[in-house]
């Protein structure tokens, strides 16, 4: 797990906040955190899907302290679905 990664988009560096790495060090998830006042809008799934454009990972989690989304990406269908709660680390 590393914070603060930079992540470069069209000659842009951006920074997600929190990227989960796999045991190869490949990335596996995206964490995107808001102050608990900040409401979770499209414009914060529009955020982290420029991060997600480059380490296309396999679950996007948004997060302000009081509301949670978590979706899991299918790049075979070019679709995603949100899940219920977030994956348990074990099963990562």
């Amino acid at each position: 797990m590393a914070n603060e990664v930079m992540v470069k988009l069209n000659n842009t560096i951006k920074r997600c906040d929190t990227v989960l790495y796999r045991r190869d060090l490949s990335a596996r998830m995206i964490i995107e955190y808001k102050a608990p006042h900040i409401e979770i809008t499209q414009a914060v799934f529009d955020q982290i899907t420029r991060y997600n454009m480059v380490l296309k990972v396999d679950y996007l989690i948004v997060s302000n302290g009081i509301q949670h989304y978590c979706c899991q990406m299918d790049y075979h269908n070019q679709t995603y679905t949100f899940l219920q709660d977030i994956p348990d680390y074990g099963i990562l």
